[in-house]
């Protein structure tokens, strides 16, 4: 497989030739939810999200995209950097002390010098104040719910603003807590999500969620309309994604599918177009190089990402053989890695313990009925390895299994390598909260429990 230097030089060459060629760069909508994994409707789920299929429907879905780091702010902070979490210092969550090292690394920089107008409107999780991060303008909202971001955003564009732009759209949707069920959400005729067991408690729960992604939905149509009705759509890529997946047990804050997972859909002008399907696996750190070429602008040298272009021009079959994840801090300090390959998922936990670090599961009806069952006393093997072809539930670790231990010892290398490559600091031992930062005990129960500060 080609190198990433030789996609860079590729894509360069590719913008090069549009700018001679007089392509006006395009605007970029980043327009992100929080926790939907990929449990919308383009993906098959019977999740209430219609301005969301129709988006797919006329751009290009990918049904492979995974986060580098299943939780919050270190999701974001990896897809605007291009980097991993370890790399750009996003080891827990903004609000709770954890920040970035360099915020001149984020994607506005770049395209701000290639005469792009950064806007940042709703939410955006990666800076205790968005302020810290250096957009060009800030839309003011009286909260992140979509109800609110979406009006503010669409009024952003009614302006009709001078191009090209980098707007960049986040709603809270669908985190917990869930939005009341609508009559349209009737949990009689709900299936909560795999591995949480069907019963009324989790039919239930799973209605709140639908009734959050159709809110989500709605924002998500409000802002599409409006570049529409302002003759912008044409000349905009809009990429819609999400942080990790959803707020259930083994989910979000897991490095199984289910918790880094992701919904990603980009529609825009040329390859953009067209209501394609792509099932080549790729990472949110492969946006960073993407927006740039899309934009004409040099990507710096310390990404990691690779540019998606090749790809959708059918230049090849794939961008890489291999992804990364890895979870450091959420509520408690969990420290664990993974690799991916299109066969196989390899985990790896460090530390002694082998007890659930259930601070990190957002409350609700579905950990509820789990911490009732000894949800506690289950335990987690400190190395997991699951043949996605036969398991893609990842319910069997082949781990200690014999005939396996090629494929152990493969992915083990793998993972050792990027660890090694990125300079992580987990090779080192365990890494520390930066002085102040919010930590909640790993023996707790739930994130809104008394914290301890980091000393």
């Amino acid at each position: 497989m080609a190198s990433r230097r030789d996609f860079l030089q590729t894509s360069l060459f590719a913008a090069g030739a549009a700018r001679a060629a007089g392509a006006a760069p395009p605007n970029i909508l980043y327009i992100h939810s929080h926790d939907s994994g990929r449990y919308l409707s383009p993906y098959g789920h019977a999740v209430p999200t219609p301005n969301l299929k129709k988006l797919a429907s006329e751009g290009v879905l990918f049904r492979q995209a995974f986060s580098a780091a299943p939780t919050c702010s270190p999701s974001r902070a990896c897809l605007l950097t291009g980097q991993y979490a370890h790399q750009n210092g996003m080891l827990g969550l903004a609000h709770r002390g954890f920040s970035l090292n360099d915020y001149r690394k984020h994607v506005l920089y770049p395209l701000r010098d290639a005469g792009y107008h950064s806007v940042l409107g709703g939410l955006q999780h990666i800076a205790a104040k968005p302020e810290t991060i250096g957009y060009d303008e800030i839309l003011r909202h009286r909260t992140t719910h979509a109800a609110d971001v979406a009006p503010g955003a669409v009024a952003f564009l009614d302006r009709k603003p001078k191009q090209p732009f980098f707007l960049d759209v986040g709603f809270f949707e669908t985190h917990r807590e869930y939005a009341p069920p609508t009559p349209a959400d009737d949990a009689r005729f709900i299936l909560p999500p795999a591995p949480i067991p069907d019963t009324a408690a989790t039919r239930g729960d799973m209605a709140g969620f639908h009734a959050s992604a159709r809110i989500l939905d709605d924002g998500v149509g409000k802002v599409l309309e409006a570049l529409e009705r302002n003759g912008l759509a044409e000349n905009t890529l809009v990429v819609s994604t999400t942080d990790h997946g959803i707020a259930f047990p083994r989910m979000k804050c897991n490095l199984t599918d289910a918790g880094w997972g992701v919904s990603l859909i980009l529609r825009g002008p040329g390859i953009f177009r067209g209501g394609k399907v792509c099932d080549a696996m790729v990472s949110h750190i492969d946006l960073f190089p993407t927006l740039c070429e899309a934009a004409g602008v040099k990507p710096p040298s310390w990404i990691e990402g690779r540019s998606l272009t090749p790809l959708l021009r059918g230049e090849t079959a794939q961008v890489r053989e291999e992804a990364f994840a890895e979870v450091n801090y959420h509520a408690s300090y969990e420290p664990k890695r993974a690799v991916r390959t299109t066969r196989w998922k390899y985990i790896r936990r460090y530390g002694d313990r082998t007890a659930p670090v259930l601070p990190n599961c957002d409350d609700g009806p579905s950990k509820s009925l789990w911490l009732d069952a000894g949800w506690r006393e289950q335990p987690q093997d400190r190395e997991q390895l699951y043949d996605l072809v036969f398991d893609p539930n990842e319910e069997h670790n082949l781990a200690a299994d014999p005939r396996s231990a090629t494929a152990l010892r493969e992915m083990r290398g793998r993972l050792d390598a990027w660890m090694k490559r990125t300079g992580d600091p987990l090779l080192r031992g365990p890494v520390a909260a930066p002085p102040g930062a919010k930590v909640n005990p790993a023996d707790g129960t739930s994130p809104r429990e008394p914290v301890v500060d980091a000393k």
